[in-house]
């Protein structure tokens, strides 16, 4: 034990200071011409936050912590405070909010009793039951993060499984096989025969353990808080171009992709590469039902708690809708509800807006409190670290931005494609964001992405026939969608992860499955993005 502790001690003191000498060797090599000494520093704080990103030498959200350091002890900012503003970004309190509203619907299990009326509905056959599932965890992760959505579904997905395959436990990845008979029949899915703890897996099992999970990274895609991408690009273009994406916006920009790849993920799974071939499943509906009605009737704290989340949600979509207001609201009281320049109703000029989404989420968080649903205790115990990680992600992205880096990154590294056509260049961002991601996180690999992608506007914009600024928005928020669909690693993504650590599903069924979805995704989303650039987003967007 000693021993693997002092191995596992060697391993993560080798790894930080290989990227210590990483980052001392760019930033002692001589200055490439059109980047500035500054830049050349940002790229390499950037190249030790990334390998340890990459590598997982230290947790992502103690990375994030060193790169304020790192940018005020190379001299990037002469202040820490202007190396620490990203902590403070608007996003970072969106997704506090966001965190504490699921609390509050974990609490008294409004998630739960969703999920089972669902599979109660729904659940009229196995390919059906395994749709039901995906549907629920695809509508949850877009409210209550994917992350948390994953960890609630997974074990309801398991007791299905049980109840579906008529057995006590089901067929484990960290059970030992007896015989090397067994360990053939552990690679094959089947739904024929007995299914035991020698590790049988059955089609049923795969396809729908895979789908919770895939489900919950796809369905993140459709709001600014479903997934950490999202709101790590949503932070990056406040940052560096100043420009706000707003709730409702994304909800349209990124819905349509949920509502087409959701049913396709579903329809591979189910129809092509683990098709259920059990006969019915009219047991697990009907537990089901029997657990929902065990739940009995919602108490009044927790009815509450669905009001305030539903009054939330409706108010995020209606800031997004100014426009439709415009012709029929006083000018004051546009300002004031939905932000602007001029004259308040309050007499005040300039404002952000009543229904600005930031606002609406932080306004939540007291009004659980206010209805006595939540203590301050139950509403404190979220996921700081991935905020962490957002903030430090911000403050990347502002360095390599007010220095000129990523620009003169996305010119060198990305130069080769001007002129190529509209649909190679989406495709090479979704192909390369897809593998980034498989080898590391799609958290990390937003953050570090984002900020090139942000930069080839003006590589790309000839290319694109749009402004700078257009191009960089349509790019980034393509690499920021690409970012969930990594589907053949554990380490890829948190759904992703959790579904494999529960120990139901092996990671040669992850791998099998996720290379093909990859590949297949990689030409879906393309098509999508480029129907969404044509159509849509110049509406919305630009």
């Amino acid at each position: 034990m000693i021993h693997g502790l002092l191995g596992g001690l060697n391993r993560r003191l080798v790894q930080f200071l290989l990227a210590g000498i990483g980052m001392v060797a760019i930033a002692a090599a001589p200055t490439p011409a059109g980047l500035s000494v500054a830049g050349q520093y940002a790229i390499a704080t950037m190249f030790f936050a990334g390998f340890l990103w990459v590598t997982g030498t230290l947790p992502l959200a103690v990375t994030a912590l060193t790169i304020p350091v790192l940018l005020t002890g190379t001299g990037i900012y002469n202040s820490m405070d202007t190396a620490l503003a990203g902590f403070a970004d608007h996003i970072v309190f969106l997704f506090l909010a966001g965190f504490m509203l699921a609390n509050g619907i974990q609490k008294y299990d409004i998630d739960r009793r969703i999920a089972l009326y669902t599979i109660a509905k729904m659940g009229s056959s196995p390919r059906r039951l395994v749709l039901a599932i995906m549907i629920v965890t695809a509508v949850l992760s877009m409210w209550v993060s994917n992350t948390a959505t994953a960890a609630m579904m997974t074990p309801i997905a398991v007791g299905i499984l049980t109840q579906v395959l008529d057995r006590d436990d089901l067929a484990s990845s960290q059970e030992p096989v007896p015989d090397a008979d067994a360990a053939d029949a552990a690679d094959t899915a089947t739904d024929g025969g007995a299914v035991g703890s020698t590790g049988d897996f059955t089609n049923i099992q795969i396809s729908m353990l895979l789908g919770t999970a895939y489900a919950a990274s796809v369905g993140g895609v459709g709001t600014i808080i479903g997934t950490p991408p999202n709101a790590i690009l949503v932070g990056q273009l406040n940052a560096i171009l100043d420009y706000e994406i707003g709730f409702a916006e994304w909800f349209l920009v990124g819905f349509p992709v949920v509502v087409v790849t959701l049913p396709l993920v579903w329809f591979l799974l189910t129809y092509v590469l683990y098709p259920p071939q059990i006969p019915q499943v009219d047991q697990a509906r009907a537990i089901a039902r029997e657990q929902l009605e065990a739940e009995g009737e919602l108490d009044p704290r927790g009815k509450r708690v669905a009001l305030i989340f539903a009054a939330t949600a409706g108010l995020w979509m209606l800031g997004g809708l100014g426009k439709v207001f415009e012709p029929y609201l006083p000018s004051a009281w546009m300002t004031t509800l939905f932000g602007g320049d001029g004259m308040t109703v309050l007499g005040v000029e300039g404002h952000q807006g009543l229904l600005y989404y930031v606002m609406v989420g932080v306004a939540a968080v007291p009004a659980l409190v206010l209805a006595d649903t939540m203590e301050w205790d139950e509403l404190v115990d979220i996921d700081w670290g991935t905020l962490l990680l957002f903030g430090g992600g911000i403050s990347l992205a502002n360095a390599l931005a007010d220095t000129g880096a990523t620009k003169w990154i996305a010119e060198t590294v990305f130069g080769g494609l001007v002129g190529a056509p509209i649909v190679l260049v989406i495709g090479a961002v979704v192909l390369l964001v897809i593998f980034l991601t498989e080898m590391t996180s799609n958290s990390a690999t937003t953050s570090i992405i984002v900020p090139i992608l942000i930069s080839l506007g003006s590589v790309f914009s000839a290319t694109l026939g749009l402004t700078d600024f257009s191009t960089a928005l349509f790019l980034s928020v393509s690499g920021a969608i690409a970012a969930s669909f990594a589907f053949a690693l554990p380490v890829a993504t948190p759904p992703n992860a959790i579904v494999f650590g529960s120990g139901y599903i092996k990671q040669r069924h992850m791998l099998r499955t996720g290379l093909i979805l990859n590949a297949i995704m990689t030409v879906i989303l393309t098509g999508i993005i480029w129907l969404l650039f044509t159509f849509v987003w110049p509406s919305l967007l630009w």
